[in-house]
């Protein structure tokens, strides 16, 4: 069976106009119009004929998203290795020169691969004319500056590292972006400009042991490579270089294909006149530039392909008449495009479905089915155009799911720097002297660093803790998960707690009595649902299936899973109780649509409940959107309605006149009155009140309920409490939503002016986030004279809440185009049509916040834009620029989950059980509270509480929570991660919380080979160190609460409290009978009312564990 690219290879073969393209491309100099090729034809024929004739062939689109797009096309038709993309270097225009990483990175590489040609086969770059604009250096300056290394190669780490400093490479601890370099013992790793990935060179001595490339964020090396080469930047490169155009550099051999020569040419001058006008220094504008008539000066000795014969100094030598058509606009109409397969099949036409995505072939087969139009046969190529075509040559039909689905496409760009979320949040998760802790048996302290204490002549590394008066605790680095970071949501510092007095012991009991009382109570309410029946919903209508099809993003795996879970809810008689929960645009209020559609078919009624009323109207505007095709009646409630009105929906309303009814609390009132409500939607029920809550409790016994949430809340919490049936967490971005162009810049009126009259010339509103209330006026002003024709309007927290709700429906209704706030609008406003956000002094945002603001962005079909503003750099800590370069990588909303994981400090958790508890998280922060849960949880396991409803699995976790939590371990011997194998601090740190936390072998040792592959060999200390962690893993198992080892003995204390059910256990009566066997190895023996053990002939940690493994 051939692929599905041998099989568009195939259909191209059988064109005469292939042989004629291929033949004009033998004659040098050649000028040939391709006439009537439109959309996806160009691709396909060209991919054909680059196959067949070889060489090196340049393409030129519109902009950076048409070449991108070519640049899918070319990946899905030929051989994606061979295939460049070359875009411009900088983030914003040569002008004020901030370059753009990744930019350089792929420029970089597109040359070296240029430059390395040899004739054989074919190579593609696709480019814009921004990019085509900017010059490059020529091929012998590329040839002069690359650093060349191979394995066995003589050379010293000192030549080395001179030969990288000369070519301005910088040194830092550990290498994450290009242009970096770092030493560690024999290990270099190295950054070069041609990569998306670093280097790792070992050496032994002065000669080079091995390359291999490593992953960013985990530092950890991938593939071994023979030979590199480390190209530095070429874009910095000196000033006297010779700077050439990009057609100058591939030579005259190459090829050039335009869409629209004419256009390019003009775009190219007019990027030339915009940045010759911002320039400081306007001679320099040779150097960076080329210009029209430069361009055409390089194409003179190259072939040219144009769609368009419009070049008037390039008068097209040759036609070759094609006779293609775009794909039929179907608008969704599944009858018209059945219809026209059906007239296609007819004439003799053959159509294929262009799809990578399976379930969508089968929706169309569904569809085609219910509306009785099954002889139109789908016929599927795995493979994808950015734009289908008609071919009436070949007889062909190419149509593409996208356009047939009317959705966004995304496109992939290989070679991009990819740093996925790990390392941030590793970073997030650092902990820094001065923060805030909070230890588990002493309360909040502030962590000090890590220190060196000398023990009886051993020396340890432990971390420094100061509680109130000065006290110090030492936690032994072993015993580091019984730390953990404050985080709080209000950032007011937390009480500091005096050591050894009793007050947050009393807090800790307190906390837990609460969620012990709370789960109770859920449990109970959870059994009393179980118990009653509901309304079982039928299956799925052909309706449905049509509404689900017309959805503009494509569905993700999780979004599907909560969808067909929401189903299977509804249609079994047991009321539904489920929570969807997911970040902002992830798609959870597709879900609810489509319930309540379920629900409306079936002729039931559903309650859309919302917290606020600006959330009231932009729910009744999705839902409409969506329903407005179908036979549904949808209104809402809120403050805005008029007596009458209100009077009015009542009405309909019991007389079933109204399907679906959207409002706040004002729904749950007396003179509300559903004829037959079957469904309740609940969105952000955190914000809810407490008598609204309970109102709630009562209506939602016997009626299927949803409800959503964008807080991610914590497994292990809602795992241990309510089993873990009724929770959908939809955590993936749908595919195709377009990423939002992130870019942080010095605050600059020019960035400010550009960004706003850019967003307006195409309609849009923009966002102004600044967050000092008194700077808002000035600012104003300042957007005012810059931008005259912008309409401002200035909103922030201290304003009255009608004033506030006033003004941001004007902004939904677009009656101004430039809302200037402090952070509300992180809050949950969603205008589809403000498609840009500029963050001012972002510098003092979170990631968190940072992530919440761009998610306002970026909700409709229209790109979107971020302008992140911050002082100059040497005015930032290091802190807050990692942040803005962070936040600036992650332009997909995916990343946003783990972000807000990470960041989450108590937003989610504390609602999951009511008021009462956020209380309590503000006293002892977040992870804590999470741990003295799952202590309150075991206990009331403990004490025989059944939970209704677990499955076989479940009740396995429930029994298998340990007598003990933590054993503690004191040793003699050196045991930690010496300075001079591991020399950052803060690495150090990062890697014991890390050790610290592995839970089994396997991990451990995976661990132990990620500090070979990043330092070199484990040191005897550092064996030790992980010998210990077995040791306490082993103690724990065997409910032992303190292990020591020394002078050849090893001594245990077992389990504290004389009732434990501890001592009934089997784990302690098999150990005892294995214990008893061995009388002059293992001695027992009462200690002040605690039971010991004292274990002889242990002449080391590995010993003692291989030991206790055996009982």
């Amino acid at each position: 069976m051939a692929t599905s690219s041998e099989q568009m290879a195939q259909f191209a073969a059988g064109s005469k106009n292939l042989g004629k393209l291929c033949r004009e491309y033998r004659n040098e100099r050649t000028t040939v119009h391709l006439e009537e090729l439109v959309g996806g034809a160009l691709s396909f024929y060209a991919a054909a004929a680059v196959a067949r004739t070889g060489g090196v062939h340049i393409f030129v689109a519109e902009d950076r998203d048409a070449a991108a797009y070519l640049l899918n096309d070319f990946y899905n038709l030929l051989d994606e290795s061979r295939i460049f993309f070359f875009p411009s270097a900088y983030k914003h225009s040569a002008a004020n020169g901030v370059e753009d990483a990744q930019g350089v990175v792929q420029r970089t590489a597109t040359m070296h691969a240029l430059r390395a040609f040899d004739g054989k086969g074919y190579l593609v770059v696709c480019t814009c004319p921004e990019a085509l604009a900017e010059r490059v250096v020529d091929a012998g300056v590329l040839q002069r500056q690359t650093i060349s290394v191979g394995v066995g190669d003589r050379i010293s780490i000192e030549v080395l590292v001179q030969e990288l400093e000369s070519a301005s490479f910088t040194r830092v601890d550990f290498v994450y972006e290009p242009g970096q370099y770092s030493v560690r013992g024999g290990i270099v790793d190295v950054f070069s400009f041609s990569e998306s990935k670093p280097y790792r060179l070992d050496f032994f001595g002065d000669e080079v042991d091995s390359i291999r490339r490593f992953n960013i964020s985990s530092q950890l090396s991938a593939d071994k490579l023979e030979r590199v080469e480390i190209i530095p930047d070429m874009n910095a490169s000196a000033q006297g270089d010779e700077r050439v155009s990009l057609l100058r550099f591939a030579g005259g051999e190459a090829a050039c294909w335009f869409y629209d020569a004419d256009y390019v040419l003009r775009r190219v001058n007019d990027v030339r006149r915009k940045t010759l006008s911002d320039l400081e220094q306007p001679e320099q504008i040779d150097r960076l530039l080329t210009s029209r008539n430069g361009l055409l000066a390089d194409m003179v000795p190259m072939r040219i392909f144009l769609l368009r014969d419009n070049l008037p100094e390039r008068p097209a030598t040759a036609k070759i008449p094609f006779s293609t058509a775009p794909q039929p606009k179907f608008n969704k109409n599944f009858e018209l495009l059945a219809d026209d397969m059906i007239r296609n099949t007819l004439r003799g036409y053959e159509t294929y479905i262009l799809s990578e995505n399976k379930a969508q072939i089968e929706r169309l087969e569904n569809i085609f089915h219910q509306i009785g139009r099954g002889q139109a046969v789908v016929r599927p190529l795995a493979i994808t155009l950015h734009e289908g075509f008609v071919d009436n040559d070949l007889k062909l039909c190419l149509y593409t799911d996208h356009q047939i689905f009317d959705r966004y496409q995304r496109y992939r760009i290989n070679g991009e720097i990819r740093r996925d979320e790990q390392m941030t949040v590793a970073e997030l998760n650092q902990l820094r002297p001065g923060d805030y802790v909070v230890h588990i048996d002493h309360g909040v302290g502030r962590f000090d660093g890590l220190v060196k204490i000398n023990e009886n002549g051993k020396v340890h590394e432990a971390i420094k803790l100061v509680y109130k008066d000065g006290d110090v605790l030492f936690v032994n680095v072993h015993s580091l998960h019984r730390i953990s970071r404050y985080k709080s949501g209000d950032g007011e510092p937390p009480k500091i707690y005096k050591l050894g007095n009793g007050a947050w012991q009393k807090l800790k009991s307190a906390t837990k009595k609460a969620v012990k009382d709370i789960s109770r109570q859920l449990i109970a309410l959870y059994a009393k649902r179980k118990a009653s029946k509901g309304f079982a919903f039928s299956q799925d209508s052909y309706l449905q299936h049509e509404l689900e099809a017309s959805f503009r993003w494509e569905d993700t795996p999780d979004q599907q899973a909560a969808t067909a879970a929401v189903k299977r809810d509804m249609e079994s008689d047991q009321p539904m109780d489920r929570l969807v929960c997911g970040d902002v645009g992830f798609g959870k209020t597709e879900v609810a649509i489509r319930a309540a559609f379920k629900a409306a078919v079936d002729g039931k009624q559903v309650a859309v409940l919302v917290p606020t009323t600006i959330l009231a109207l932009q729910h009744y505007r999705s839902f409409s959107e969506r329903l407005r095709d179908f036979p549904v009646r949808v209104e809402y409630l809120n403050r805005t309605k008029s007596a009458k009105e209100v009077r009015q929906i009542c009405e309909e309303l019991a007389a079933g006149k109204i399907d679906i009814l959207i409002g706040t609390h004002k729904m749950l009132g007396k003179q509300i009155r559903f004829r037959d409500l079957g469904l309740l939607i609940i969105d952000e029920e955190q914000k809810f009140g407490v008598a609204a809550k309970e109102k709630l409790t009562e209506m939602s016994v016997s009626v299927d309920t949803l409800t959503l949430t964008a807080t991610p809340i914590p497994r292990t919490l809602q795992f241990s409490l309510m089993g873990s049936r009724d929770l959908s967490v939809i955590s993936t971005p749908p595919p195709n939503r377009q990423p939002i162009l992130t870019e942080s810049h010095v605050f600059s009126e020019e960035i400010i002016r550009d960004a706003i009259e850019t967003e307006l010339a195409r309609g849009g509103q923009v966002y102004f986030v600044h967050n000092r209330v008194e700077d808002l006026l000035t600012l104003q002003g300042m957007i005012t004279r810059l931008c005259p024709k912008a309409r401002v309007g200035v909103g922030h927290g201290k304003m009255p809440a009608e004033q506030l709700e006033k003004l941001i429906m004007d902004f939904i209704y677009g009656e101004f185009d430039v809302l200037l706030s402090t952070t509300i609008v992180e809050n949950g406003i969603d205008i589809p049509n403000a498609n840009t956000i500029i963050v001012d002094n972002a510098q003092n945002f979170g990631l968190s916040d940072l992530h919440q603001l761009r998610g306002r962005v970026g909700r409709s079909n229209q790109k979107a834009y971020c302008y992140l503003l911050s002082p100059p750099d040497e005015l930032l800590t290091s802190d807050a620029r990692r942040r803005l370069r962070a936040i600036e990588e992650f332009s997909d909303l995916g990343s946003g989950f783990n972000i807000a994981m990470q960041d989450l400090d108590i937003r989610g958790a504390g609602n999951l059980l009511g008021a009462e508890q956020s209380g309590f998280i503000a006293d002892i922060g977040f992870e804590t509270y999470q741990k003295i849960m799952n202590e309150a949880i075991a206990e009331l396991r403990a004490e025989g509480l059944q939970v209704p409803g677990l499955d076989a699995g479940e009740q396995q976790v429930v029994e298998r929570m340990a007598f003990i939590d933590d054993a503690h371990i004191e040793i003699e011997v050196e045991a930690s991660l010496p300075d001079d194998y591991v020399a950052q601090q803060a690495e150090r740190l990062k890697l014991y919380r890390e050790l610290d936390s592995t839970k089994a072998e396997a991990a451990l040792e995976a661990f132990e080979s990620r500090l070979a592959d990043r330092f070199g060999p484990l040191p005897r200390a550092a064996k030790e160190l992980l010998n210990v962690v077995r040791l306490r893993w082993e103690a724990i198992r065997l409910g032992m609460e303190r292990v020591k080892v020394k002078n050849g003995l090893m001594i245990v204390h077992f389990v504290g409290e004389e009732q434990s059910p501890y001592y009934k256990s089997e784990v302690f009566m098999q150990l005892l009978q294995r214990v008893t066997r061995h009388p002059d190895r293992f001695v027992l023996k009462q200690h002040n009312n605690r039971l010991a053990m004292t274990v002889r002939n242990i002449k080391d940690v590995e010993e003692a564990y291989k030991t206790l493994r055996e009982l």
